[in-house]
C-alpha cells in the first residue's frame, strides 16, 4: 500500500501541474476563456460624447427653511475633462448655462464645432456657478451641486440630433451651511 501511495502522489501532482501549465499556455496565445475586461464600463456615451449636440437641463432653488423658490437668472457651470488626437489630457472645456428662467429652468447646449483642435471630452459635470440674489447666494452640494454632478444617462432626441442630460435640481441657500458634526 505505501508503494502505491508513493506512485500516486507524484502522478496526481504531474497531472495538476500540467493542467495549470495547459491553461496558462491557452491563456496566453489567446485560445480559451480570457476575460475582456472594459477599463470604462462607466461610459455611457463618454468616448462618443460629442457625436451629436449636447444639452444640459435643470432647476435651481433658492432653498430658505422648507421654502423652495424658483431661482431666476441663477447659472450653472458645465465642465468637461479633455484629451487631445493623441489620447494626452488637455486643459478641462468650460462652458456656462443660459440664465434660469422664471420657474429656475436653465439649459447649456453645446456641439461639436465649439470643441476645438480635436479634442474629444470624456467626462462632464454640472456645477452651480451664480446666484443673481443677494439674500440667497450660498451653493449647497445637494445633487452635487459643489461638487459637480456628473452627466451620466441621457435621453436621444432624434429629430434635434441631441442627447439630452438632466441634472440637479441645485440649491442655493441665504446662508452657508454648517456641518452638523461640529468640524
Amino acid at each position: 500500500m505505501a508503494d502505491l501511495n508513493l506512485f500516486l502522489f507524484p502522478a496526481s501532482l504531474l497531472l495538476m501541474i500540467s493542467s495549470l501549465v495547459l491553461v496558462i499556455s491557452a491563456s496566453a496565445s489567446g485560445e480559451g476563456y480570457s476575460p475582456k475586461y472594459d477599463l470604462d464600463k462607466t461610459n455611457v456615451g463618454k468616448d462618443d460624447l460629442l457625436s451629436t449636440i449636447i444639452a444640459i437641463q435643470g432647476l435651481v432653488y433658492c432653498k430658505s427653511g422648507s421654502n423652495l423658490i424658483p431661482l431666476e437668472g441663477a447659472v450653472t457651470r458645465i465642465t468637461c475633462l479633455a484629451v487631445d488626437k493623441h489620447g494626452f489630457e488637455t486643459a478641462p472645456f468650460t462652458f456656462l448655462s443660459n440664465a434660469c428662467n422664471p420657474k429656475g429652468y436653465f439649459f447649456a447646449t453645446l456641439s461639436p464645432a465649439e470643441v476645438q483642435d480635436g479634442r474629444k471630452l470624456k467626462e462632464c459635470r454640472a456645477f452651480l456657478e451664480l446666484s443673481p440674489s443677494d439674500t440667497c447666494n450660498f451653493p449647497t452640494d445637494v445633487n452635487k451641486g459643489i461638487a459637480g454632478a456628473l452627466l451620466g444617462s441621457f435621453r436621444l432626441l432624434e429629430n434635434k440630433k441631441m442627447k439630452l442630460y438632466t441634472v440637479g435640481p441645485f440649491f442655493f441657500t441665504p446662508e452657508p451651511n454648517s456641518d452638523s458634526d461640529g468640524y
